[in-house]
C-alpha cells in the first residue's frame, strides 16, 4: 500500500512539473467555457443577423449549423494529431484561429463572410475541445483528483451553454450582433500566453506516422453523417436527396476507416478501446443520454414561450435551475463516484432523470411552476450525474498515450446524440402533434395542413383566419402540442431506462490505487530532461517505484478492464 501511495504520489510530480495541476485545470476550464458559449451564443442574435445581413432561407442555416458541423467532424482529425504532434500545441493553435475567426465573424460584411468565420470557428473549437481532456488526463494521473478535475470541468461545460443566451441578450441590448464574436478575442489574448507558459506539453505514442487518409477519411465520414441527422432534425424528408446522399457516403466512408484501422500496425484510432466493456458501454451511455435529452430540451423552450407565453428572457430563467442543478451534480461527482462506483451512479443518473421525466408529463395547458421548478432540478442533476460517470469511466479506461483519440470519441458521440436526439424526438413529437389538427371545425385543408407542420406556424395561419376559426385552430394545435409533448417525454424516459441498463455492464467500483489503464510510466507523463531537473525526481526513481508497487502486473494494452 506504502509502494502504491509513493508511486501515485511520484507520478502526480511528474506529470506536473513546472506547473500547479489545479491552475492548469483553470486555464482548461476557460478554453472550455469559450467554446461552449459560441455554441449557443449566436442563438439570441438570429433576428439581428438577419436583419443586417439579409441571408437567404438557405444561408441563415448554414450560419447557425456550420460551427457545430465543423466541430464535429473533425473532432477524431484533431485529437488523434495531438497525440501525435502534441496536445498543447494543438490547443494553443487552436486558441489563436478561435480568436482570428471571432474577430472575422464580428467584422463580417455579408452573409458568406459569416458562414466562412463560423466555418473556422469549428475548426479551433476541434482543436481545443479534446486537448483540454487529453491534457487533464495527463495533468491528473491520480484518478481520485482526475474525477474531481473532471467535475469541474462538466460543471464549467454546464454554465457555458446556459450562459451563453444570457451573454448574447445582454450584448444584444447594449451594442452590436458582432459582438457576440469580439467577447472571445480578449479571452483569447490572455489565454494564449498563460496557456503556453502553464501547460505542460504531451504526446501519446510516436510510433509509425500519422494517418493522414484515416483523418481526413473520418472528417468527411462524420461531416456527411451530422450533416443528414441535422437535415432530419431540421424537419427535411428523409427521402430527399440532400438528406440521404450524406449520410449514405458518411456512413460508408466510417465503415471503410474502420477497415483501415484496423488493418494498420499504428492505427489512427485503437479500436481495441472499445474491447474494454467499460470504455464500450461510457461512450454508448453518452449517446443515448444526449439522444433522449437534446431533442427534449428545445421542446421544452417551444412549450414554455408558445403553450405558456413566457418571453425568451423569462424562458431562459425557468430553465436555469436545469443549469445549476447539473452544476452541483458535476462539483459533487467525484465524491459521489468514489462512493457508488461507475455502475451504480451511472445507472442512478439515468433513473433519476426518467423519473424527472415522467413527471415533467403533467405538464398541461397552464403554468405550473412548483412543477416545472422540481423537474427541472432533478433533471439538470441526474443528466449531469450520468454523463460525468461515463466521461469519467471512458477517460480513466483508455491509456494515457490515446487520450486524445479517446476524448475525441467521447466529443464525438456527444455530437451525435445531440443530432439523432433532436432528429428522432422531433420525428415523434410531429408525428403526435399533426393528427390532431386534420379536421378542425371551420377551418380548411390548406390551413390544417400548414398548422401541422410546427405549433409556431400554427399560431400565424389562426391569427391569419381569424374570428371563432382562429380561435378554435389555437386552441387545437395548442391542445395536440401538449399531447405531443407527454408523447416525447415517454418515448425519452423509455431510452433513458435503456441507458440504465447498459450502465449494469460498467464496473462495480472506482479503481482508485494504480491508474488501471496507463503503463507503468506512460511516455507522455516522463518531464522533459530540464523539467524533470525541476521536479527533482529522476525518471528512474518513479520506473523502479512503479515496478515495485506492481511487479505481476501485464502490459496495459494486453489488458481487458472487467
Amino acid at each position: 500500500m506504502a509502494g502504491t501511495t509513493t508511486a501515485a504520489a511520484l507520478r502526480r510530480r511528474a506529470a506536473g512539473a513546472g506547473a500547479n495541476r489545479w491552475v492548469v485545470l483553470v486555464v482548461l476550464c476557460v478554453s472550455l467555457l469559450l467554446v461552449a458559449v459560441d455554441a449557443t451564443v449566436l442563438h439570441v442574435a438570429v433576428p439581428a443577423v438577419t436583419e443586417d445581413l439579409r441571408p437567404d432561407a438557405m444561408q441563415l442555416l448554414w450560419i447557425v449549423d456550420t460551427y457545430p458541423l465543423v466541430c464535429a467532424s473533425l473532432l477524431i482529425l484533431f485529437g488523434t494529431l495531438g497525440d501525435k504532434v502534441g496536445r498543447r500545441r494543438i490547443l494553443l493553435l487552436g486558441y489563436a484561429l478561435f480568436g482570428v475567426a471571432s474577430g472575422l465573424a464580428a467584422l463580417a460584411q455579408d452573409a458568406q463572410t459569416l458562414i466562412v468565420a463560423r466555418a473556422l470557428l469549428g475548426v479551433g473549437g476541434a482543436m481545443i475541445m479534446p486537448a483540454t481532456l487529453s491534457i487533464l488526463r495527463q495533468v491528473f494521473p491520480d484518478r481520485r483528483e482526475r474525477a474531481m478535475a473532471i467535475g469541474v470541468w462538466s460543471a464549467v461545460a454546464a454554465v457555458g451553454a446556459a450562459v451563453g443566451p444570457l451573454l448574447g441578450g445582454f450584448l444584444l441590448e447594449h451594442f452590436w450582433w458582432g459582438s457576440v464574436f469580439l467577447v472571445n478575442i480578449p479571452l483569447m489574448l490572455v489565454s494564449l500566453p498563460v496557456g503556453r507558459v502553464l501547460l505542460p506539453e504531451s504526446t501519446g505514442n510516436a510510433e509509425g506516422p500519422w494517418d493522414v487518409v484515416g483523418a481526413l477519411m473520418a472528417a468527411a465520414g462524420l461531416f456527411g453523417v451530422v450533416l443528414g441527422v441535422k437535415r432530419l432534425g431540421a424537419g427535411e424528408p428523409a427521402t430527399d436527396a440532400f438528406t440521404v446522399l450524406p449520410l449514405v457516403l458518411g456512413a460508408v466512408l466510417i465503415t471503410l476507416f474502420v477497415r483501415r484501422q484496423r488493418r494498420r500496425p499504428h492505427p489512427l484510432v485503437d479500436l481495441r478501446m472499445f474491447a474494454r466493456p467499460a470504455f464500450s458501454v461510457s461512450v454508448g451511455c453518452i449517446v443515448l443520454a444526449m439522444l433522449a435529452l437534446v431533442g427534449l430540451e428545445l421542446i421544452a423552450a417551444q412549450y414554455l414561450q408558445l403553450v405558456l407565453g413566457l418571453s425568451p428572457l423569462a424562458t431562459g430563467l425557468r430553465l436555469l435551475p436545469l443549469t445549476v442543478a447539473a452544476m452541483a451534480a458535476g462539483l459533487a461527482g467525484a465524491r459521489l463516484l468514489r462512493r457508488f462506483g461507475p455502475r451504480r451512479m451511472v445507472c442512478t443518473g439515468f433513473c433519476l432523470t426518467a423519473v424527472a421525466v415522467v413527471t415533467l408529463t403533467a405538464m398541461g395547458g397552464s403554468d405550473k411552476p412548483g412543477l416545472l421548478l422540481g423537474g427541472f432540478v432533478l433533471l439538470g442533476f441526474g443528466l449531469e450525474t450520468t454523463l460525468f460517470g461515463a466521461y469519467e469511466s471512458m477517460l480513466s479506461e483508455a491509456p494515457a498515450a490515446q487520450s486524445g483519440g479517446a476524448s475525441a470519441i467521447g466529443e464525438t458521440s456527444y455530437q451525435l446524440g445531440a443530432g439523432i436526439g433532436i432528429a428522432l424526438l422531433g420525428t415523434v413529437m410531429n408525428a403526435a402533434y399533426a393528427p390532431g389538427l386534420a379536421s378542425v371545425p371551420g377551418v380548411p385543408a390548406a390551413a390544417s395542413a400548414a398548422a401541422g407542420h410546427s405549433l409556431g406556424e400554427a399560431y400565424d395561419v389562426a391569427g391569419r383566419l381569424g374570428g371563432p376559426a382562429g380561435a378554435a385552430l389555437r386552441r387545437a394545435a395548442r391542445d395536440s402540442f401538449v399531447h405531443g409533448l407527454h408523447v416525447t417525454l415517454l418515448v425519452s424516459a423509455g431510452l433513458l431506462l435503456l441507458g440504465a441498463v447498459m450502465a449494469l455492464r460498467l464496473p462495480r467500483v472506482m479503481q482508485c490505487g494504480e491508474d488501471a489503464t496507463a503503463p507503468a510510466v506512460p511516455a507522455p507523463a516522463v518531464p522533459a530532461p530540464r523539467e524533470a531537473a525541476e521536479s527533482r525526481v529522476p525518471a528512474e526513481e518513479i520506473k523502479g517505484v512503479v515496478r515495485a508497487s506492481a511487479p505481476t502486473e501485464e502490459p496495459t494494452e494486453s489488458r481487458v478492464s472487467a
